[in-house]
């Protein structure tokens, strides 16, 4: 799967480089339109090619909430993942490496993570996917009211799948001041702190599958846990939750001196959602549901950026959330990013 990732992105540049050279000039107003800047605010890129190094740590946690107060937080272990970029222009590839699993076999190969942003002075895409392995872990536990909860913290538990797939895009009102690409893909420098009010739409496509009966057996394996009982919302195999959002946010890049940059942005998306199940026959006819909830989405960044070397740490962080009177499921998950490059290649005037 992440062999593919390399043959799509790889694609994509030709077509875009195809035709840059052989178009009769309306693609490359259009890609002018949508990088129109002012320069008393930003500096354009000055330099065609980019080699970066990066490192990655990935962040997941999923929890399930019953309407009676139990409730189970899942997340794996932090991983690290290291790799080289390359850059042309607008086009940033790259590939990183488990540094735990640098083979495919067993459960670990089932992992993939793709995710692609496209920053523009006017717009931003996001395209992401993410399937986990089985090696959740069992974390902040809440069943049965009392201390010997702390217990289970850590405790593994291999009966969980989690998978994710979804896109966002995102209109920069005052793009010709406020750079993300700045903040997260270097490919500018904001010479004077300015912020930006933002708004979008994207869709997401969450499905878990969990072995309840596991679940249960892995709780009662422990000698003071051996009376709790999951409440019946808990008890499904499968929940598949469909997501259309619209979001507003706002975000700002702060300047405190020349070629350092520290950004943060927060979007709230009013989210349409829909879900099915399949459930324990105590909670069938009550599972399927369409609501309204509130999602969020973070960005936040610090850079030093003196156009031709850069350094600086990266944060994206997406948080979904699903209620209902009897059930309710939030999944948190993002990277963290850590990175130095440098650009070569200087533009012709």
């Amino acid at each position: 799967m992440q062999r593919s990732l390399w043959t799509f992105t790889l694609l994509w540049c030709c077509v875009v480089a195809m035709a840059q050279e052989h178009s009769d000039g309306t693609i490359r107003r259009v890609l002018e339109e949508i990088s129109s800047i002012d320069t008393a605010y930003i500096e354009p890129q000055r330099y065609n090619f980019a080699f970066m190094m990066q490192a990655t740590t990935t962040l997941d946690y999923y929890t399930l909430k019953s309407g009676n107060g139990q409730s189970i937080t899942l997340s794996p272990d932090h991983n690290l993942r290291i790799g080289p970029y390359f850059g042309w222009r607008w086009i940033f590839l790259g590939y990183t490496f488990d540094l735990k699993h640098l083979g495919f076999g067993g459960d670990d190969g089932k992992k993939v993570e793709i995710d692609m942003s496209f920053y523009t002075a006017k717009l931003g895409f996001d395209v992401y996917y993410r399937r986990t392995g089985s090696d959740y872990k069992i974390r902040n536990v809440r069943l049965s009211h009392s201390d010997i909860d702390r217990q289970l913290d850590g405790l593994p538990f291999d009966g969980v799948n989690v998978s994710i797939t979804g896109a966002n895009v995102y209109y920069i009102f005052n793009h010709r001041r406020f750079s993300y690409p700045a903040a997260f893909s270097q490919s500018t420098i904001q010479r004077v702190s300015c912020g930006s009010w933002m708004a979008g739409a994207g869709f997401t496509v969450d499905n878990i599958s969990l072995d309840y009966e596991r679940l249960q057996e892995v709780l009662r394996s422990q000698p003071t846990m051996a009376e709790v009982q999951l409440d019946s919302a808990m008890m499904f195999r499968s929940l598949s939750y469909y997501n259309i959002n619209a979001s507003v946010g706002y975000a700002y890049n702060w300047v405190p001196r020349r070629y350092w940059l520290v950004s943060a942005g927060l979007s709230a998306a009013l989210a349409y959602k829909h879900s099915k199940g399949d459930v324990s026959n105590a909670f069938v006819g009550d599972f399927s549901f369409r609501n309204i909830n509130i999602d969020a989405i973070g960005r936040f960044g610090v850079v030093y950026n003196n156009m031709r070397w850069y350094a600086g740490m990266s944060a994206v962080l997406k948080s979904y959330n699903y209620h209902k009177s009897r059930f309710a499921t939030n999944n948190i998950f993002g990277n963290v990013n850590v990175y130095v490059g440098f650009n070569f290649h200087r533009k012709k005037k």
